[in-house]
């Protein structure tokens, strides 16, 4: 028997649909393994099979093993094995999303909500299934693992961390029971992190059902696993999924797992919600796929933090979720370059981790130039830290006494020391924004609340911040619609929430609708938005088609072997028909841009419905036609806008919104024309 070599890395080899008819997908696969190692035992090549939902397995190969494989008959793509990353009792309330909205109770409990991340912990009161029925009769999951059990809550659990699988869903490392409990979380009260905070914690839909696949660890989610989280989870029967996950960068989407597991989710009707990622700097979004939600992170009304007090009895107050109390007592302060322990100024003045020397730092607050300063000064045993932040509003659970500053105010703090992707370039992404920063929902209580091992402290409830938290946001959100409206695809769901989302200020966001999509989630405005745009069957083949995809790549997306339509050639990516109008042109001369979008009325059967533009001066914005009337509900209406322009400068965007109103719904779209070019 052969043993994989340490040359050999994961690959992914995928094979499109299922087909119909009598078809054992694993034996397949170990057949085209047989063939290319021209053995037959390959059991120890073979990582997994995806067998329930699309067809394909993980395999341990080299590189000319993997192009070898990728030849074969009936193998549509061959892609590298690739790691993503992980990306409330204060912010329901906050979007209007009170305990006593109006709620459909019957239909909720009918709905599962599926949270692909690291796990779940079981036995939290936010997964509690007192007062919980049967299970969905829909529902076809199981619950796998050694000492988990689920409920009639928790309905579903799988892991595939380890490559067989037997491993529990438990989760050990706290966010994927943060996640699922924002989205779909029991009522809990007096939840708190050590007292901040304090309130009833629960999710956006507490009585809907929650699945979890476990596909993450502490090093990682890798492609294998986020596939066949999707596999299953399609065949299990869940209503939409929330991932919470995201790659460093973005590649193209036949070589995206999320991209390839949301197209087939989509496709059975399971809409994915997904976090834009974290980066923080315009156009950096690695949820680009249109099929899917891409999630921006809000703040909300609450915020954490704490204060210093000088010498000189200057107080400067900054962010910081602070269980430690260090009141009315001095300590000495001492600056990263000041404690140096051999690195470079500029690494010292950061504090990264062993920059500090840990008899300079002992019983002192150090002062760092950047965030990264807070894990190096816990590394070498500071009292606390004080570092500089750029972010607003925006606190982390940490292991030391520690405070974050604006630059105004750190650099009187060193005054007082010293006495210092691409993106979707025709669809806007991310799509909406939604509460992510100092969110409170169920933790691991067997790691610590700052994710660093010589932090000793444990609770259930932790505050976290990110994209990761503001995806089942949207994710509760997109199941509260459905509980409304059940036979809504996934395109009407996203285009309720979009268009009824709650437009935020351009001022203070100087990246515009590149930082927070069409505004802010509405959940009561979503059930009720008017008009949607929908998608027709084969419209995101067509959108493929029309940023230029082969139809060997669109292949290696969908798995089967549908055409491009007739004069896709022409068909504009803007002319896709999304709830949002995006268009990129050449910097630096006059533009005129057209969008076609169709509406389909699910308001009032006779209603009428006037555009309104609001638009700043750099853009001329024209809708034929003007006024939209229909006489039945689900009856579909076209319209085109014209957009004229002067020059932008490169690198630069303008932005206007479209609003069709009847007097009771406001369908809001934003425009936005941009300069920026993709990466090369």
């Amino acid at each position: 028997m052969f043993v994989p070599s340490a040359m050999m890395q994961i690959y992914i080899a995928y094979l499109g649909s299922l087909p119909d008819g009598d078809y054992f997908p694993t034996s397949h696969h170990f057949s085209l393994l047989q063939a290319l190692f021209k053995q037959s035992s390959v059991e120890n090549y073979l990582i997994r099979s995806y067998r329930r939902s699309f067809n394909g397995f993980a395999a341990k190969l080299t590189d000319e093993e993997a192009k070898k494989l990728a030849s074969f008959k009936g193998v549509v793509s061959v892609f590298p094995n690739k790691v993503y990353h992980l990306q409330t009792t204060r912010s329901w309330d906050f979007m209007g999303f009170t305990q006593t909205v109006k709620r459909n109770a019957t239909a909720e409990s009918n709905v599962v909500i599926g949270v692909i991340d690291s796990g779940i912990w079981p036995e939290s009161d936010s997964f509690s299934d007192e007062g919980f029925g049967p299970p969905p009769q829909k529902w076809k999951g199981s619950c796998k693992g050694q000492n988990f059990t689920c409920n009639n809550k928790l309905i579903g659990a799988r892991s595939y961390v380890k490559y067989d699988a037997t491993e529990s869903a438990r989760d050990i490392m706290g966010h994927g029971s943060h996640t699922a409990s924002t989205a779909a979380g029991n009522q809990v009260g007096k939840a708190s992190f050590y007292g901040l905070a304090e309130g009833t914690a629960r999710g956006g839909v507490p009585s809907a059902r929650i699945a979890a696949y476990k596909v993450c660890s502490s090093t990682g989610c890798t492609s294998d696993a986020i596939l066949a989280g999707f596999d299953d989870a399609i065949a299990d029967g869940v209503d939409l999924l929330t991932v919470s996950l995201g790659a460093a960068g973005s590649s193209e989407f036949y070589e995206d797992a999320i991209a390839i597991g949301a197209f087939h989710a989509a496709e059975k009707g399971i809409l994915v919600v997904q976090s834009a990622g974290n980066s923080g700097t315009a156009q950096s979004v690695t949820s680009v796929a249109p099929w899917m939600l891409s999630v921006a992170a809000s703040t909300t009304d609450r915020y954490f933090i704490d204060k210093v007090v000088l010498g000189n009895g200057k107080t400067l107050t900054g962010m910081s979720v602070n269980s430690f109390s260090l009141n009315g007592t001095k300590f000495p302060l001492v600056y990263g370059r000041q404690a140096s322990a051999g690195c470079s100024e500029s690494d010292t003045r950061a504090c990264l981790i062993g920059c500090l020397d840990r008899t300079l730092v002992k019983n002192k607050i150090v002062i760092c130039d950047g965030i990264s300063g807070l894990a190096g000064a816990h590394h070498a045993g500071a009292l606390g830290s004080i570092v500089q932040t750029s972010r607003q509003n925006n606190s982390f659970v940490l292991p030391l006494p520690s405070l974050a500053l604006r630059i105004d105010d750190y650099k009187s703090l060193l005054s007082y020391l010293n006495s210092t992707n691409f993106f979707s370039l025709n669809v806007m992404q991310p799509d909406i924004s939604a509460p992510g920063v100092n969110i409170l929902a169920a933790y691991s209580p067997v790691v610590s609340p700052s994710s660093t091992a010589t932090d000793k402290r444990r609770v259930k409830y932790n505050l976290l911040s990110g994209t990761s938290m503001a995806c089942p946001h949207v994710a509760a959100v997109a199941a509260y619609v459905k509980t409304f409206h059940p036979d809504w695809s996934p395109s009407a769901i996203k285009s309720a929430l979009i268009t009824t989302a709650s437009p935020m200020d351009p001022s203070k966001h100087p990246d515009g609708e590149f930082s927070y999509g069409s505004g802010h989630v509405n959940p009561v405005n979503a059930i009720n938005p008017g008009l949607l745009y929908d998608n027709a069957e084969g419209d995101n083949i067509s959108f493929l088609c029309s940023i230029g995809y082969s139809e060997d790549n669109i292949r290696r997306i969908s798995g089967t072997n549908g055409s491009c339509p007739k004069n896709s050639s022409k068909t504009l990516p803007r002319d896709f028909n999304y709830p949002t109008l995006t268009a990129l042109v050449k910097a630096d001369g006059s533009f005129t841009v057209n969008f076609l979008r169709t509406v389909t009325n699910v308001g009032v059967a006779t209603s009428t419905y006037n555009a309104t533009i609001s638009s700043d001066s750099k853009l001329d914005v024209k809708v034929t036609p003007q006024v939209l009337s229909f006489k039945t509900l689900w009856e579909k209406k076209s319209y085109n806008v014209t957009v004229k322009g002067k020059a932008l400068a490169e690198m630069s965007m303008a932005s206007a919104s479209l609003t069709w109103s009847d007097s009771i719904h406001n369908v809001r779209s934003p425009i936005v024309i941009h300069t920026y070019e993709r990466d090369s």
